[in-house]
């Protein structure tokens, strides 16, 4: 028991540690699973909405700080059913929205390891019967560190956390796991490469017959049968290849753009997933930046999910024409509303969030 606990410790403590520091590296990104999470189509508890971020960062803060606690084997009582509390709620989660398809990715790793909700379930049952081993051989959970050494590094850990999610909430990742990264071509990322796997789908169909309804299950030719076609129902059963980048288009009243924004030599492109939300007095030094980028030679849109009553009111006070893009994607391109890209034919050379503006270099 000795040896389990020891191994389980170590283990549970690691893991803790490293899931929350990859959050934390990205709060905002987790704030966005944690709205999706209380929508009305998943948990159906939309107050809890507006205060996504600041749950999310305490969160990921206090499960890099349990992860610290039990490896230190400081607070023991208070970190084990911490520990149990926490991962018993997730584990009812992650198998919620296994078993009703509500969430694809539970956000458990960031953007850096994506898991099936299954997997994230599967993970968690584990963690569980860890965590339940902690529990009951809590005996063998001993500090090895003097009093204060280890009270230094409690709130070292604290401060350090602190300090983390202050500096990435007003500049951007430190570590950018996503898609659009820097250097990061946006239509490679939306090709699919030849021989790549092709999804897979079940056809139940069913027929009016002699004796009643009868099914007949194919992968797609219709079946033969004397009776009258009532209805087919498709089943995807094998999930074919899906490019990293799959919902980006930069549209214009319906027509897609994307191609002839993707030639430009110099594009800088300003983007607000919500307008409403976005950081207003921003737009003045936006549009200081995009007179310099025109006389630099470049090109100068935004995209944004809002409509033209609130986009209107930015183009005229910077020039700026706004194209529509998916909220989702813009959410994902860039951790800032506003935030500001620069591309050479379609790659991704520069990001910066609203506060440094003044790091573009426009060539």
């Amino acid at each position: 028991m000795r040896y389990l606990v020891g191994v389980s410790r170590v283990f549970v403590g690691v893991l803790f540690i490293i899931s929350g520091l990859i959050k934390l590296n990205d709060p905002l990104g987790f704030s966005f699973k944690l709205e999706e999470y209380f929508s009305a189509q998943v948990l159906d508890i939309p107050f809890l909405e507006p205060h996504a971020l600041a749950l999310s960062i305490f969160v990921v803060i206090f499960e890099v700080v349990l992860g610290v606690f039990l490896l230190l084997g400081f607070q023991k009582k208070f970190t084990l059913w911490s520990l149990l509390g926490m991962i018993v709620f997730f584990t009812f989660l992650t198998f919620y929205s296994a078993y009703f398809n509500k969430v694809t990715d539970c956000g458990c790793f960031g953007d850096a390891v994506k898991l099936t909700p299954w997997e994230s379930f599967g993970k968690d049952v584990i963690l569980l019967v860890l965590i339940l081993i902690l529990v009951k051989g809590q005996a063998y959970i001993k500090p090895f560190l003097p009093a204060k050494l280890e009270k230094g590094i409690v709130v070292a850990s604290l401060l350090g956390c602190a300090f983390f999610a202050y500096h990435v909430l007003n500049h951007l990742p430190s570590v950018d796991f996503r898609p659009y990264k820097i250097g990061a071509n946006i239509e490679a990322g939306m090709s699919i490469p030849e021989g790549a796997p092709e999804p897979v789908f079940e056809y139940t169909w069913t027929f009016k017959e002699a004796d009643g309804e009868k099914s007949y299950v194919t992968n797609g030719a219709y079946p033969e049968s004397p009776g009258e076609f009532v209805g087919v129902e498709t089943k995807e059963i094998q999930k074919g290849y899906e490019p990293p980048i799959h919902d980006f288009t930069m549209e214009e009243d319906g027509e897609d753009k994307t191609s002839v924004f993707m030639a430009e030599e110099k594009l800088l492109v300003v983007i607000s997933y919500d307008m409403a939300k976005s950081e207003q007095a921003a737009f003045a030094e936006v549009g200081q930046l995009a007179k310099k980028a025109r006389a630099a030679g470049y090109k100068v849109i935004g995209l944004s999910a809002s409509g033209e009553n609130l986009t209107g009111t930015v183009t005229q006070s910077t020039g700026i024409p706004f194209y529509f893009t998916d909220q989702t994607a813009l959410k994902t391109i860039v951790r800032s509303n506003p935030g500001i890209l620069v591309l050479e034919k379609g790659t991704i050379v520069q990001k910066v969030h609203y506060n440094d503006i003044d790091h573009i270099n426009l060539n």
